[in-house]
């Protein structure tokens, strides 16, 4: 795909290799419109609105309630097709949100889910990029941090020799200070998690916000009651006379927590980027001619089905619609990944966005707004990305059995001690009570994944693999089929010069020297590739006169008083095409998938040139590598069937499509899906962005474009296939750290909980104080993060 920069090109060569261009654009990709005809556009209608709304926001005055789902007015395309204003920085809050991991939730304005505690998404693209949640998890964290800091130093330091005898660590003003500076960390920066657990506690949704609720509040309560009234505490709770704080573990938890929300917050705040990249594509305003024929400029939500509108050379097209006027050479790149312009005459679709390189034309607007192609595919990838599994639903569905199961131990404990137990009964039952609700306080397992996460995301980095999020991670060590774009994936993304034939008598350079002679005064992309092949080959190019273009079929000029051609054969020749060795030639190179160009000098036929866009010298390796370790390889693209079939022949792919629009990607990553395949989609285009979204992890091209790398969860900084393949064995490693720290974290709990109850305790006399919990929490949590380390030394092989 186009990774290059686009230049308007002068002039459209009309090859004799077709690049499949003529594909129809009645695409099934619009936006519903739901609930647009449920509003009353006649209530408080005001001059300049729509619909009552007005246009400059279109969106509805806030309400101070929320209001039902089916009152919602879809303003994606507001009667006249008005966009909805883009904005950075928060939400809209009359927008519908819902919860990307419960897609059953959906209410009008942000908020939490109340089944698993995640920020609220907006169910419909907007392209706004807001930030606001992000910036509220980073002051929460960073503020935690400076409070957190000095606890963990307060309660660490007395354990340095040298520094544990000092008197301060042992009076009551250590104590008093640990719990000034808790205080803020649990109330003001980590409140939102108590409320969240506590609206999952007494809704019994019960998730990590529980578990962290109740562990956190079990050790501050503990440890503020041992500092405000250390009197009631029986000796049983204490060791020379002082019970032992976990203000520190307290603290540090909820700092923990908290990057995970602030790292999680930055990762959704992406998709609106890649929305907003999406939306940009399309001009801001349009070219409406009246009844009169008089040309007006407007701006592009003023466009109303049934107009015409004028294309001029080197803008991009305002909507979807038809050329009822005129011509032009439209670069489609943006939809079918393919670099060449498509000639557009009376009667041909044209699909907003795309950008018209030489011509000039009259359209009829069609499909306007929310209606057109791309907002389709930008409809696509939002609810793609929304799709998505969260790596936390995982945690989630152990909390849900976790936690009701160390309440239930705890509250038995305390049961079986107070009535069996040695005297003193309530005593002992209060102190393993509290033990097992410490020992299960989730450090460890909120530490499991996302400690194995940043190191493997920073060990990737060193080998050019930039993750996007967990689940990509997750997933790729899953991956049943790989689907590959062609242009830019495959190949190089750059048409090149292959071969350069010629008449019997004549020079190959001199040839070429004619031609990009009269190809520099272009800069049609095939035309920039014969100027390169010129240039390397250090041919000094001539002055050309009299330079001319004939749209679809080349371009002609004088040098040196002869005219030279360079373009179709038919047109060359001026229709007196020979038949002789060369377009022998010719008609072979163009059934290996090159696309030829002719040269002729005062009308007789002097050579050609052969043109492809090369495929990488590494990816018939990488397929080789793929598909030894399983993988079934399918190559979709916006190309001709004769160029497909002969790149996946040559690579060796299993299965290919040819001339696939973006929807079509998407829907074929859909139903491999819904038949049973985990999915991986690499890609380099924005065309490719619908499937990446789609895909159970996309994987980006670092040399394409920013919307495709905003849609994946994987981008290849090198575009190297082999990427791919380091890709999956970091994604191995990965997760085979992540299951060993869970298995750390789990057997800490499933041991030291029973022992915490005092299940040992008849057997052996074996009881578990408050203080060895807390020491087996935090050796737990230190396990974890050392087995994470080891990543940092994980081997990839190419």
């Amino acid at each position: 795909m186009g990774s290059q920069p686009k230049t308007d090109h002068d002039h459209d060569h009309g090859h004799d290799h077709q690049h499949g261009h003529q594909h129809g654009h009645q695409q099934h990709c619009h936006k519903e419109q739901a609930g647009h005809e449920k509003h009353n556009h006649a209530k408080d209608k005001k001059e300049g609105d729509c619909c009552g709304h007005n246009k400059n926001d279109c969106c509805h005055e806030e309400e101070s309630h929320v209001q039902p789902i089916h009152d919602q007015h879809d303003h994606s395309s507001c009667c006249h097709g008005h966009s909805p204003k883009k904005q950075t920085g928060s939400a809209d809050p009359n927008a519908v949100y819902t919860c990307p991991m419960h897609p059953e939730v959906e209410q009008v304005g942000p908020g939490e889910c109340p089944i698993c505690g995640m920020a609220l998404e907006p169910k419909e693209p907007t392209g706004a990029i807001d930030d606001s949640e992000y910036r509220t998890m980073r002051k929460y964290f960073y503020g935690s941090l400076i409070f957190s800091i000095p606890v963990f130093l307060l309660a660490m330091l007395p354990m340095i020799p040298g520094l544990g005898e000092a008197d301060f660590f042992h009076s009551a003003a250590n104590g008093w200070l640990q719990f000034a500076l808790t205080l803020p960390v649990l109330i003001w920066a980590g409140g939102f998690i108590f409320v969240r657990g506590y609206k999952s506690i007494i809704s019994w949704n019960l998730n990590m916000f529980s578990l962290i609720t109740i562990g956190v509040g079990a050790a501050f309560a503990f440890s503020a009651l041992a500092v405000i009234a250390p009197d009631i505490l029986p000796d049983a709770f204490k060791m020379g006379g002082q019970a032992h704080l976990y203000f520190e573990s307290a603290a540090v938890i909820v700092s923990l927590v908290l990057l995970g929300q602030m790292l999680e917050a930055r990762a959704r705040g992406k998709t609106g980027e890649a929305l907003q990249l999406l939306m940009s594509q399309t001009p801001d305003t349009a070219i409406v001619i009246d009844e009169s024929g008089e040309e007006k400029e407007v701006s592009l939500d003023e466009v109303k089905v049934g107009q015409r509108l004028r294309v001029k050379p080197g803008a991009k097209v305002p909507v979807d619609g038809q050329v009822v006027d005129g011509s032009g050479a439209v670069d489609e790149s943006m939809i079918t990944g393919e670099p060449d312009p498509v000639k557009k005459a009376q009667g041909d679709a044209v699909t907003a966005g795309t950008l018209n390189q030489r011509g000039s034309f009259i359209m009829t607007a069609e499909k306007v707004g929310g209606d057109t192609l791309l907002a389709g595919i930008v409809s696509l990838v939002a609810s793609a990305q929304r799709s998505r599994a969260p790596i936390q639903a995982a945690a989630d569905r152990v909390a849900g059995i976790f936690v009701p199961a160390v309440i239930g131990i705890a509250v038995l404990s305390f049961i079986c001690w107070a009535i069996f137990g040695p005297p003193p009964q309530f005593a002992n039952a209060l102190v393993n009570a509290v033990a097992v609700l410490i020992i299960a306080c989730p450090c460890a397992l909120g530490l499991a994944t996302p400690i194995s996460i940043m190191v493997g995301v920073g060990r990737a980095a060193r080998e050019g693999i930039l993750v996007k999020n967990a689940e990509a991670i997750e997933t790729l060590e899953k991956v049943t089929t790989l689907v590959i774009d062609k242009t830019g994936t495959l190949t190089e993304g750059q048409p090149k010069v292959t071969d350069v034939a010629v008449i019997d008598g004549s020079n190959e350079g001199a040839v070429l020297r004619l031609a990009a002679s009269i190809e520099k005064q272009s800069e049609h992309p095939l035309a920039l590739a014969v100027i390169r092949s010129a240039e390397e080959r250090d041919l000094k190019l001539a002055k050309v006169t009299d330079f001319d273009s004939e749209t679809g079929d080349g371009v002609m000029g004088q040098i040196d008083g002869a005219e030279i051609r360079v373009g179709r054969l038919e047109f060359v020749t001026q229709g007196k095409v020979p038949q002789n060795d060369l377009t022998q030639k010719g008609d072979t190179l163009a059934k290996q998938a090159r696309t030829v160009i002719w040269v002729s000098k005062d009308g007789q036929l002097t050579g050609l040139i052969a043109i492809a866009d090369p495929i990488k010298s590494t990816t018939k390796e990488a397929i080789r590598q793929l598909h030894a370790q399983g993988l079934k390889i399918v190559m979709m693209t916006g190309d001709n069937q004769e160029t497909a079939k002969a790149v996946a022949e040559e690579v060796g792919i299993d299965k290919y499509y040819a001339g696939v629009k973006p929807a079509a990607k998407h829907d074929e990553v859909q139903r491999l899906k819904q038949s049973g395949e985990k999915v991986a989609m690499a890609g380099d285009g924005l065309n490719d962005a619908p499937a990446l979204a789609a895909a159970d992890v996309g994987i980006a091209m670092g040399a394409g474009t920013d919307v495709a790398m905003e849609s994946a969860g994987i981008t290849l900084v090198h575009s190297d296939l082999l990427g791919i393949v380091k890709a999956r064995a970091l994604s191995q490693g990965v997760m085979k750290n992540i299951r060993q720290n869970l298995f750390f974290a789990f057997v800490y709990n499933g041991v030291g909980v029973p022992v915490a109850a005092g299940i040992l305790y008849p057997f052996l006399g074996i009881l578990l104080s408050p203080m060895i919990a807390a020491a087996a929490m935090s050796l737990s949590s230190v396990s974890v993060i050392g087995n994470a380390l080891r990543l940092k030394r994980l081997k990839i092989k190419n």
